[in-house]
């Protein structure tokens, strides 16, 4: 905290634009009031951050439906580092929206982000049967277009805006259909990420996560297998691994991991350790409170107090005192 005589720091944020996007929802639910830049892309977000542009960037990571988001893996995975800070988890839920005086029965060509398209199939095929997809960077960016046309600006190319309900009131479009889902109750995850050292580790609440990105050393049978074994050997879960390409090499992959706890844990940490030892590098992406607050999930074996008492005996031992 700043002293009293200290103006305090007004950090700068960007995210995933443009206005109207869910990850503009995701960091106002943090930063309600934060003056922020909408950024082109989940690229473009990340290098504002990089290069000091802005403090704070927000751009989405998982989705309950689609997976890992692969611009946001990649953008962590290679690059100066950066690291999450925060996570925030929302739920999805579209509408198709279209300019005023559009009926349903007008709309021959929808546009949206593909994630958004991939949860809304079902229900297009089964009400628009032979609608036609126009892909968009986002899911605001097509409402934001018929909005551009409705002004008087280009064509947009389509009639029918597939986004959140948020963005179609702020682009003044009419709702045509609402939770068009394919599953209800759909999340999307987003975490808000920054330059090491220009902001603090979250300290430890007993609800954390750690994410990473692990490199093999080489390709060989239980490679991975030995990398997985720190976490389990140290009843530590993880909650994501996904594979994404290292892009040096055909068939060479980096993993990125999520794990239940904390870098100040004594089980992360000797975990941190021992994937250190057996992997050709590991970037350490942040430990953050986790957006749930739900509770650790441990494996048999050892207490984490267990972890702290035999390296404290440890240390004992190396310093001369009694074992």
């Amino acid at each position: 905290m700043p002293s009293p005589t200290t103006a305090p720091t007004v950090l700068s944020y960007a995210y995933f634009g443009p206005e109207g996007t869910f990850s503009e929802a995701a960091l106002r639910t943090v930063v309600p009031d934060a003056v922020a830049l909408a950024q082109s892309s989940v690229d473009a977000t990340i290098d504002a951050v990089r290069t000091g542009a802005v403090d704070i960037g927000c751009v989405p990571i998982e989705n309950s439906v689609e997976g890992g988001v692969p611009a946001t893996l990649d953008g962590l995975a290679v690059g100066d580092p950066l690291v999450v800070v925060a996570e925030v988890v929302i739920p999805v839920t579209f509408v198709l929206a279209a300019r005023p005086g559009v009926r349903l029965a007008d709309v021959t060509r929808v546009s949206t982000h593909s994630h958004a398209y991939a949860q809304v199939r079902r229900w297009l095929h089964a009400s628009l049967p032979g609608v036609a997809y126009v892909p968009a960077t986002s899911t605001a960016a097509s409402a934001q277009a018929l909005a551009g046309e409705q002004a008087g600006g280009e064509p947009a190319g389509f009639e029918g805006a597939i986004c959140a309900p948020f963005a179609a009131a702020r682009f003044g479009l009419d709702v045509l259909a609402e939770q068009i889902e394919d599953r209800a109750g759909a999340q999307t995850r987003f975490v808000l990420l920054a330059r090491p050292g220009s902001a603090a580790t979250p300290p430890p609440t007993g609800a954390d996560k750690t994410s990473l990105v692990v490199f093999l050393r080489e390709e060989r049978p239980g490679a991975l297998v030995e990398a997985l074994e720190q976490f389990v050997t140290r009843g530590i879960n993880l909650t994501r691994i996904e594979s994404r390409p290292s892009g040096d090499a055909l068939g060479r992959y980096c993993f990125s991991i999520d794990c239940d706890g904390h870098v100040a844990d004594a089980r992360v940490g000797e975990a941190l350790m021992g994937l250190h030892r057996v992997c050709e590098r590991v970037r350490f992406v942040g430990s953050y409170p986790r957006a749930d607050a739900g509770h650790t999930i441990l494996g048999s074996g050892p207490t984490e107090q267990a972890f702290v008492d035999a390296q404290q005996w440890l240390d004992r031992i190396r310093g001369g005192g009694a074992v």
